[in-house]
Order: structure tokens, then sequence, then C-alpha cells
């Protein structure tokens, strides 16, 4: 499968069947903290990165094999910020129509300004767009995006989105350690939910290889504080991790480098959620793809996370 991975355990929609619809680090953002490494260059335009006949044909194939109960969630994510497909609002609705199993959008949001992406994203049953920062200072250090995309511009675009949105408007906030999770801070981005009004608020945290160095997750102290401040306008959800067992449809080195290219992993993750093989079969997978240099090792904390090769990463010192 070229476009279809997983699924995966979300720690926000359960079980996740993801859909990529773009190249590696196709972005119009290079966020601090991506799992993915840095964006270079920044994508400002979008297109039709790829074929949107070809990845509807692998979304329906993976339907008809999977089992009740094996997705809960089919999910446009993965390597880039899906709405820069310009085919994405007729495939939102192409999956819709062949499945009763919920449609989100996991997005930076920055497109939202869009008429033309707010009717796209209107069809999804869910949107998770990004909220970090409530200035326009820690907006550009913490999610560095291209110069057309301004802290103004992506909270006109999500009020306007909210406005006519039907469906479960599901606001993340990464938030990390002396960065965004101070008092000033939140209050900030607690200004800017009590307008949107979201269904919610998911808190993610940086607990894989980030892009650069010294973005540390937030720790408890911080979590009481967000959930605090920003749950005056909207429930919080800290969510936990998801067990899951992927699809053992396919070839065990393509589905392994499918999924570390778009959500790293260590390799006794890959274990428990590819557990229809052996351990021993992983390992060697692993193995064969990093000795072709498919894909390689990024460290964090004692903990060796599989990636990408191409993943472009802060050099530790």
């Amino acid at each position: 499968m070229k476009y279809v991975f997983g699924p995966v355990p979300s720690r926000r929609l359960g079980l996740s069947l993801g859909i990529d619809p773009l190249p590696f680090k196709t972005c119009n953002w290079n966020c601090i903290y991506c799992q993915l490494g840095r964006t270079s260059p920044l994508t400002l335009e979008r297109s039709e990165y790829v074929s949107r006949q070809d990845l509807i044909t692998e979304v329906k194939q993976v339907l008809t094999a999977s089992l009740p109960g094996e997705i809960d969630w089919i999910t446009f994510v993965g390597s880039g910020e899906p709405t820069l497909h310009s085919g994405l609002g007729w495939m939102i609705r192409q999956v819709k129509a062949h499945t009763d199993l919920p449609v989100a959008v996991i997005t930076n949001g920055s497109l939202l300004y869009l008429p033309e992406m707010r009717d796209e994203l209107s069809a999804a049953d869910a949107v998770l767009p990004t909220l970090d920062a409530g200035n326009a200072w820690l907006f550009r250090r913490i999610n560095r995006a291209a110069p057309r995309f301004s802290f103004d511009r992506l909270i006109d675009g999500m009020d306007r989105f909210r406005k006519i949105y039907s469906g479960k408007l599901w606001i993340e906030v990464m938030l990390i350690k002396d960065m965004n999770d101070t008092t000033e801070s939140l209050q900030e981005i607690a200004k800017i939910l009590k307008c949107l009004k979201p269904d919610s608020v998911h808190i993610t945290l940086p607990i894989r290889p980030p892009a650069e160095t010294g973005i540390l997750p937030s720790d408890e102290a911080g979590l009481q504080r967000a959930s605090t401040i920003l749950g005056e306008f909207a429930p919080v959800n800290i969510p936990i991790s998801t067990r899951a067992q992927a699809l053992c449809e396919g070839d065990l080195s393509e589905k392994i480098l499918s999924i570390v290219s778009r959500h790293p992993m260590q390799e006794e993750e890959l274990v428990s959620l590819l557990n229809y093989w052996t351990p021993k079969e992983i390992h060697l997978s692993i193995k064969n793809l990093s000795n072709k240099h498919l894909i390689k090792i990024q460290k964090l904390d004692g903990g060796q996370f599989w990636n990408a090769a191409a993943a472009n990463f802060h050099k530790q010192r």
C-alpha cells in the first residue's frame, strides 16, 4: 500500500486507518516538534500530489479486507499537511460513500482561510486543527509557518470554519514544557477557544523524537494547568495510548516502512502492533530496511525510534 497505513493506535481516534495523500514532508509549516523531522523546502501551493483515484482504490481494498471492530476512524493524516492535496474534498466524500466509518482530518488549519477549503473539510465528521500558541510571536517560534500563513489568518480561518461546520471541531494543542504550558501562554490560547467554541481540546505531547533539540513534553503541573485554564471553554482531553493490531494483509517490510514513515515507532511498538508476525520476523525486516537505507534510528531519552531515512532532524551533539 502506498497511501493507506495501519490501523495504528491513535491517542485521539482509537484504531485509526491512516490515509496519506502526500509525498514525504510536503508541508507549509516547519514545526519544532515534528516527529517526521524538519520541512525543507516548505510547500506553498495545493496540487494533485498523488493520484486521487489510486488512493481511493487502496482505501476500498483495505475496507473490503477489514473485519468489524478493526477500524474506529479513517483519518487523513500522514507525512505532511493533507489540505495541500487539491483533491482532498473529493477524496473525503468518496471514502464516506464507501463506508459508514467516521472520517477525520488532522490538519494544521493553515488553509482554512480559503472558502473552498472550508467547503471541502465540511464533509468530514471531525476536523482537528492545530493551535499551539495564542499570539503571533509564539506561533512563529513553534510552528515556523511560511510567511504568507500569518497567525491572524490562521485564527480567522478557524473562526470562519467554526461558523459553517456541523461536525466535531477538536482543537489540538502540542504542549511543550516552558514554552506554551505557562499560565500566560495558556490564558492566551483560552481567549481564542472562547471565540471558537470547539467541541473539545486535545492535548498532545512531543513524546517522539522532535525535529529540534531541547523540545520537552509538559510535566504533570503543566498538564494540570492546561486542563484548568483551557477547560473553562471546552472539554480537555489528555489522551492515553491505545493498543491495536495492524491488518495482516501485504508484505511485512512494506508495512513497516509505510507505518514508520508517518508514525515513528520503537521496535517493541512494532512487535505489539504487527503481532500477526513473530518478533524475529519483524526484527529481520527492520534490519533489512535499515541496511537498504530506507529507515533509520532517532534517539530520545534512551529510546530508539525508527523513522523514514529521508527525515531531517537536528543533529544531537
